[in-house]
């Protein structure tokens, strides 16, 4: 039980509350949620003086609802992502530590532009989007999310972290959208300017497939599946991206593990995209497909 007194026992005691709820990390979310009613980073736990009652009540509180399987993001109120701490919340999906090899790739892909044009389809929370605006000052960063309640984080985020992302609310298919940023804003007709590079976490686990209990209780629905084999979203955006890209611009898409030869197959039978590469993440699973436009 959780009490006031040394905060070993706190969290040891919180620790044994979220193993045996199920919760995959529990001694990392302990930690993180006391770290957070302290107000102290992670590191300092150790050397932090004992908890008040209020501190203990509080602890207490925080622990029943991530042991509700409620995500730790969610009661955080942020997920950090690429050296950020990006606010989420119901309504929006909650990126993920893998996604972040996507953004390192992609940097690398822009890495010789001076200042590059980057457009994020599905950008939902805006994580994408926001870490290649900061880490590249120089780009023209557009960011096009669907849903209303994804645009309400999209907007609060770019706006304390990335004020010169530009949003596009709409469906990433519509080939209407004014996606792309003009040469010369006074041009009549504007010149479109096409993209160097496209990112894109799109919705993709297979109707049939199981999800964490917090993925399927609190993630939308919209931002994580598409359709009977995944893939309902994936295949129509092969030809939107292409539009969307100048000759020798890359796109970089993340799947399902079970979806890279399908996906690869995709890319190549267009014949739009040469160099379609197939790239896994930090544990060696397939995720990411990366193609240049022909």
């Amino acid at each position: 039980m959780i009490g006031p007194g040394p905060v070993s026992a706190a969290r040891r005691a919180a620790t044994a509350e979220l193993a045996a709820a199920g919760v995959g990390s529990p001694a990392f979310d302990a930690a993180e949620l006391l770290a957070d009613v302290l107000g102290v980073s992670r590191g300092l736990l150790p050397t932090a003086d004992d908890l008040n009652d209020r501190q203990a009540a509080a602890y207490a509180a925080l622990v029943a609802r991530r042991a509700r399987r409620e995500p730790l993001q969610h009661i955080l109120g942020s997920a950090g992502f690429y050296g950020l701490d990006v606010a989420v919340g119901p309504g929006v999906f909650i990126p993920r530590p893998e996604t972040e090899l996507l953004v390192a790739q992609a940097l690398e892909g822009i890495a010789q532009v001076a200042a590059p044009v980057v457009v994020d389809l599905c950008a939902g929370s805006g994580a994408i989007a926001i870490a290649l605006a900061v880490r590249r000052p120089t780009a023209s960063v557009t960011a096009v999310e669907a849903s209303a309640e994804a645009v309400g984080w999209l907007r609060r985020n770019v706006q304390a972290l990335a004020p010169t992302v530009r949003i596009v609310h709409g469906d990433v298919l519509d080939g209407s959208l004014p996606v792309l940023p003009v040469d010369d804003e006074r041009a009549r007709p504007p010149r479109e300017r096409p993209a160097d590079l496209v990112t894109c976490n799109p919705p993709y686990v297979p109707l049939s497939s199981s999800v964490d209990h917090e993925t399927e209780a609190h993630d939308p629905r919209v931002a994580v599946f598409a359709g009977a084999d995944g893939l309902d979203l994936i295949r129509p955006l092969v030809g939107r991206v292409a539009e969307l890209l100048r000759p020798g611009g890359i796109v970089l898409m993340e799947h399902d593990e079970s979806h890279q030869d399908a996906v690869v197959a995709l890319y190549e039978q267009s014949g739009q995209y040469a160099a379609v590469t197939a790239l896994a993440d930090l544990a060696g699973r397939p995720r990411f497909v990366r193609a240049v436009r022909r």
